[in-house]
């Protein structure tokens, strides 16, 4: 497929919600409209920093509702993840998004088997994407083995952008592993290759990546713009990729993504993850500041 313009930098955009575990519409809105206005090229939604996993089709088209009614265009800045083990939920999500406008999707393996084969990962993308017919669109493969333990190969990834050329858009890579990341750029160039893990995201960009899909865009997307479109590297990025992964990570995110909003109420997440103790949101936000105004 032609390769359009350079992906840019996406938020794997949090999830609120209320104290009962309902999704907080309001502050997604705000959240979603505040890092686009702060050097956010898109959205992704239902990622795995954003709790997809525990987020079922009535709230997806209620959050991709909200968003687009707060007037945030789905078709030029929303992607949408997709986490599920059956085909037919793959495809329940994927058309959730798709049908309401989404630009594309970030669609996971089925994660609960391991030591899949490339054969048998190809049938199950493959039948995904045949069961959206002419919807599917903007498709980003998720390369992310720590969590799901189902690699991409770049086989693989070969072997589905041939079959569809037209809608294998690119490949996140989130395995932190530089050699994953530089294996896919050398074979699959003309993909949009995208960085998961922040701290190899200048050596990413370096090397003919197109951008990133990342937690820290909810809380720093103006120095991670300036990484990406103008080159300008910063070494807090660092600092502060180590800092958050001394916590439970998509907790810690939302700490700080609230610290933005100096409110709280984005810290709730849903079980079964746990939220930060007050004493650890204070240690978190602290370090924060200090690494923020070195």
């Amino acid at each position: 497929m032609n390769k359009p313009q350079k992906f840019g930098l996406s938020a794997a955009l949090i999830s609120p919600f209320h104290s009962d575990g309902t999704v907080d519409l309001a502050r997604l809105v705000t959240h979603a409209q505040h890092v686009l206005a702060n050097g956010c090229d898109s959205l992704t939604l239902f990622g795995t920093t954003g709790e997809g996993f525990s987020i079922g089709l009535q709230d997806r088209a209620l959050m991709l509702g909200a968003i687009a009614g707060s007037g945030i265009p789905l078709s030029e800045k929303v992607y949408a993840g997709v986490s599920a083990t059956t085909i037919a939920d793959a495809v329940g999500q994927a058309s959730c998004a798709l049908d309401l406008g989404a630009k594309g999707l970030l669609l996971a393996p089925p994660f609960y088997f391991k030591g899949v084969d490339d054969e048998g990962l190809y049938a199950w993308f493959s039948r995904v994407i045949e069961a959206l017919g002419g919807s599917a669109r903007g498709i980003i493969l998720y390369h992310i083995p720590g969590q799901t333990a189902v690699p991409l190969s770049v086989a693989l990834v070969d072997r589905l952008k041939q079959a569809f050329p037209q809608v294998i858009a690119g490949v996140k890579d989130s395995s932190g592993d530089w050699s994953s990341t530089q294996a896919f750029l050398q074979a699959h160039g003309e993909l949009a290759i995208l960085v998961g893990d922040e701290r190899q995201l200048a050596r990413g960009m370096q090397n003919g990546a197109e951008g990133s899909i990342c937690g820290l865009a909810n809380f720093v997307p103006g120095i991670l713009r300036s990484l990406i479109h103008q080159g300008q590297d910063d070494a807090r990025i660092v600092s502060l990729v180590e800092l958050i992964l001394q916590y439970p990570l998509l907790a810690a995110i939302k700490v700080l993504a609230g610290h933005q909003h100096k409110d709280h109420a984005y810290d709730t997440i849903r079980p079964p993850l746990s939220g930060l103790s007050g004493q650890q949101r204070i240690a978190l936000t602290d370090a924060f500041d200090s690494i923020m105004t070195a």
